[in-house]
């Protein structure tokens, strides 16, 4: 069972480089699948999975979802507002019960950094990284690695800037690993308060002048200014965040050149990104959703599916 070198899918950063590898390419095979008129496959038939989102999520939980029924696998919502964890029961209490009605799988989100490792030693059950904290988000990760190679043909030798706030940004640390596995360039900008301390090590660049990183890279992931992780004052206003590090049309025509787009979303529309940007020819947000519900199918497939055969 599962054909990865690794039982669960914590994070990219032991993530083989063959196994992203795999992960895209079977990816596009499912994305062969949900341009068929029937999006339907019997891949996960008679999988029980379990979506644990102890965090707030539309985009990531929807997609899980929708993955995991086009594989015809039965799927179990867990919602912490609406539980025990409202009364005070912990995360080992709550899985193990979980646990005892024998599914097959565990999507988790999680706000504590580390807590889906943790669940990898409270249970059997597969487990798959939905976001823990401001660690990783391996699946994010995943789906825009799958979708710069579907604009561009290839990973190897791009120049790929993460722009924002890197510090509160699971996406930002899986994007590291998984690109630079992949063979492409890193180079990190932001304000210097919102880039973590020797991040360098990690083998990425770090640039503050948003201008040059323009010139230098074939694609932008813009990220949120995720307000609500950092309390006050460490931009000191929305608007002088959009002057110095804001993706705004303007700026981009400046530089007359062909650059891809991308964010992960939520978008704060006028302060990372513009409207005319997020919407433009130049922006690939909407085929990072569609491609969402195909690496979630894959990683599901290849980590609970048969070892040989057709996805469907």
């Amino acid at each position: 069972m599962g054909s990865l070198k690794n039982k669960h899918l914590i994070g990219l950063e032991h993530t083989p480089a063959k196994d992203i590898q795999k992960l895209i390419d079977t990816g596009f095979t499912f994305r062969e699948v949900l341009d068929r008129p029937i999006k339907k496959v019997p891949s996960l038939t008679g999988k029980n999975i379990v979506n644990l989102f102890f965090e707030n999520s539309t985009r990531t939980r929807i997609s899980f979802e929708l993955a995991e029924k086009r594989l015809s696998a039965d799927v179990t919502n867990f919602s912490a507002s609406a539980s025990s964890v409202s009364k005070g029961e912990g995360l080992k209490d709550t899985v193990q019960n979980i646990h005892a009605m024998k599914m097959d799988c565990a999507v988790m989100r999680h706000p504590v950094p580390g807590s889906c490792l943790q669940l990898s030693k409270f249970v059997d059950a597969v487990v798959i990284n939905a976001g823990d904290g401001t660690h990783e988000h391996p699946t994010q990760a995943l789906l825009d690695m799958m979708s710069i190679k579907e604009k561009f043909g290839k990973l190897k030798g791009l120049n790929i800037a993460i722009v924002g706030d890197i510090l509160h940004s699971r996406v930002a640390l899986s994007n590291i690993y998984g690109l630079q596995k992949m063979g492409a360039k890193v180079t990190l900008c932001g304000p210097p308060h919102l880039i973590p301390r020797g991040i360098q090590k990690l083998g990425v660049s770090v640039n503050s002048d948003i201008d040059e990183v323009i010139e230098w890279a074939d694609a932008l992931n813009v990220l949120r200014i995720q307000r609500e992780r950092m309390g006050v004052g460490i931009i000191p206003s929305v608007r002088e965040y959009r002057d110095f590090f804001g993706i705004t049309q303007e700026r981009l025509d400046a530089h007359k050149k062909e650059i891809v787009i991308m964010h992960p979303g939520p978008m704060n529309r006028g302060v990372e990104i513009d409207s005319s940007v997020a919407d433009g020819d130049q922006a690939i947000i909407l085929d990072q959703v569609l491609n969402g519900v195909a690496i979630r199918m894959s990683i599901l497939y290849l980590l609970l599916g048969p070892d040989e055969g057709e996805v469907g």
